[in-house]
């Protein structure tokens, strides 16, 4: 049996994607398969001065455990117009989103063990008239339309979203209940059978301060969470809830949870990320394969400069493999 490599997308070329992809690349930490441009990736490697052997391979992915260190397999997908670090154009937003679409085909054939991706910038792809609101809701799509629910996680929190990029404004209108028992069945099978955590501990946020304070500021806990986690009980899912967001990541709560579902972005996010930035990886549950990401953005200012951190990637590729299945002593 062969050990299927994961495989990656470098997201944005004018970002820090190719930069980190190389330098992660470069370390032999964490073998992969590029989905890129190869001579972007050439360019950007001589300009940071990483040694590394970039080798073009086909469709048929090489054997997880034939990759050396120093070396980096890549798919070859042209960028029409040369990235320049730092300064991004929408003209070649279009190869950002056929590398995700033809890694996306790798991993749903089978031949893939899972697929990481470096950070695509919304904005400049919506430039380019393609709509985009993240790779969250492009792999749903490709998927063939499953609920994808965001999760991020270090070693000692997972949080994953109710809602992912919305306009705050928008995100009341979109938390209802039959919504939230999708995603709460999404977050336990997921963590049942990838994680292995046989009966998981779900801890669900309000929406509103202090849960609503009985209605007096919101009704949404009433009318739709407090529903949703009374039909997850009966169901036989451990879920407690509607708990109060600013109480829900107290020592003492996280010690008797193993996950905390967050209403929208930036409830849950910002504490994950103070408390793990830099190691966190991004999953997307619910997909038919594994999707690991970095826990930042394309960071244009360091691109090109040899100042991005690769550690969020090298924590994203191991964990992508630990999901998979798949080692380098695979047999």
């Amino acid at each position: 049996m062969t050990a299927r490599p994961p495989v990656l997308t470098p997201g944005e070329p004018a970002g820090i994607g190719p930069d980190i992809t190389l330098a992660a690349a470069a370390s032999g930490r964490e073998p992969f398969v590029a989905f890129a441009d190869p001579e972007m990736l050439r360019r950007r490697a001589e300009g940071l001065g990483i040694e590394i052997r970039i080798r073009t391979v086909g469709s048929e992915l090489p054997d997880l455990r034939s990759i050396p260190p120093g070396e980096l397999p890549v798919v070859p997908i042209s960028a029409p117009h040369r990235a320049v670090p730092g300064q991004p154009d929408p003209a070649n937003s279009a190869y950002v989103i056929e590398c995700i679409r033809a890694a996306v085909t790798a991993c749903r054939s089978g031949a893939a063990a899972g697929l990481v991706t470096a950070p695509a910038h919304k904005g400049i792809i919506n430039d380019a008239g393609i709509p985009f609101t993240g790779h969250t809701e492009l792999l749903s799509r490709l998927d063939g339309g499953t609920r994808p629910v965001m999760m991020l996680c270090t070693p000692e929190l997972k949080v994953a979203l109710a809602t992912t990029h919305l306009p705050l404004r928008a995100v009341p209108d979109a938390i209802d209940t039959t919504m939230l028992i999708e995603v709460v069945h999404i977050v336990a099978h997921d963590l049942r059978e990838r994680f292995a955590i046989p009966a998981p501990r779900i801890v669900v946020c309000g929406l509103n301060p202090h849960a609503g304070e009985g209605g007096h500021l919101g009704r949404e806990e009433i009318e739709s969470i407090t529903p949703a986690v009374e039909a997850l009980c009966a169901a036989g899912i451990d879920v407690l809830g509607p708990v109060p967001a600013d109480t829900a990541f107290t020592r003492e709560r996280l010690a008797g949870a193993d996950i905390v579902v967050a209403m929208y972005h930036d409830q849950g996010l910002p504490v994950l990320k103070h408390a793990g930035f830099g190691q966190a990886v991004n999953v997307t549950l619910g997909l038919s394969f594994v999707r690991t990401s970095v826990d930042h953005g394309t960071a244009f200012d360091l691109a090109g400069t040899g100042r991005a951190e690769h550690s969020s990637l090298l924590s994203a590729l191991a964990l992508a493999r630990e999901l998979a299945g798949a080692s380098r002593t695979e047999s």
